[in-house]
C-alpha cells in the first residue's frame, strides 16, 4: 500500500459562537493515497461541500489537523495557502466559476499563468485537456456561448491543469448527460491510474460511487465507510 498523500485528523468544523454553534464536521478523519478513488455520499445538507471546502484548505477547520505528504497545513498562513491550492490541488464546484470575459482556452490556462508559466507554455496543455474533455472545437467561445455541461468540462480542464496531486470536485458530473458524466468519469480514472492522481467526489450519483476504489457516506458530520 502506498505512503498516505492527504490526512485527516479529528477535524471539527463549528458555525456560530455562544448558544448559537452548530457542529457541522465532527471528528473527521481520513485517509487518501495517490491514485485512488474516493466517493463520498450524503443527503443534501449533511455538510458535503463545507468537509471539501475544509479538506481544500478554503475554510480552517474550528479543531483537528490537515497534512499533505507528511507536511503540516493548517498551520501555514494564507499566503503559502494559496501557492500549495494551485500548485497541488485541483477544484471542481459545483458552479464553474469561469471568468464570463475569457475564452474556454483561457480559462483552463488561467492556473498556470498565475502559477507563473508564460502563455506559450500553457497554451498546448490547455488545448489537449479541452480536447480531452472533447471541447477542442468550442476552445475560443466565451463562457455564456458554452452549454451548462460544456461549462463544468471546462472547469475540469482548468482543474488538471498544473497536473495536481489531488482533485477535490463537488458533484463533477451534476450538470452533464449520461455519455459526458462517462467521459468525464473515465478520465479521471485513467489520470488515477496512469499518473497516481487522488480524487475526493463528492457526489447523489450512487452507482457512479460504487465504481470507485472506496465509497464514504457523510451521516450527522460523522463519515462512515461503505466499502
Amino acid at each position: 500500500m502506498s505512503e498516505p498523500l492527504f490526512e485527516a485528523r479529528a477535524i471539527r468544523k463549528i458555525f456560530g459562537n455562544g448558544n448559537k454553534q452548530i457542529e457541522v464536521l465532527k471528528g473527521i478523519d481520513l485517509t487518501l493515497r495517490p491514485g485512488e478513488m474516493t466517493g463520498i455520499v450524503g443527503a443534501s445538507g449533511s455538510g458535503k461541500t463545507t468537509l471539501l471546502q475544509t479538506l481544500g484548505t478554503l475554510a480552517a477547520p474550528s479543531s483537528g489537523q490537515l497534512l499533505f505528504n507528511g507536511e503540516r497545513l493548517d498551520t501555514k498562513g494564507e499566503r503559502e495557502l494559496a501557492g500549495f491550492r494551485n500548485r497541488s490541488l485541483g477544484f471542481i464546484f459545483q458552479f464553474h466559476h469561469l471568468l464570463p470575459e475569457f475564452s474556454a482556452l483561457e480559462n483552463v490556462m488561467m492556473p498556470a499563468l498565475i502559477g507563473g508559466a508564460r502563455r506559450s507554455q500553457a497554451t498546448a496543455p490547455a488545448r489537449r485537456l479541452l480536447a480531452a474533455v472533447e471541447l477542442d472545437h468550442r476552445q475560443e467561445h466565451r463562457v455564456n456561448e458554452l452549454s451548462g455541461g460544456e461549462q463544468q468540462r471546462t472547469a475540469l480542464a482548468r482543474a488538471l491543469i498544473m497536473e495536481p496531486d489531488l482533485l477535490l470536485a463537488d458533484e463533477p458530473t451534476g450538470n452533464l448527460d449520461s455519455r459526458a458524466g462517462e467521459l468525464v468519469f473515465n478520465l479521471l480514472h485513467d489520470l488515477c491510474r496512469r499518473r497516481g492522481l487522488a480524487v475526493l467526489m463528492v457526489t447523489h450519483n450512487l452507482q457512479l460511487a460504487a465504481r470507485m476504489d472506496r465509497r464514504l457516506t457523510l451521516v450527522d458530520g460523522i463519515l462512515e465507510t461503505n466499502s
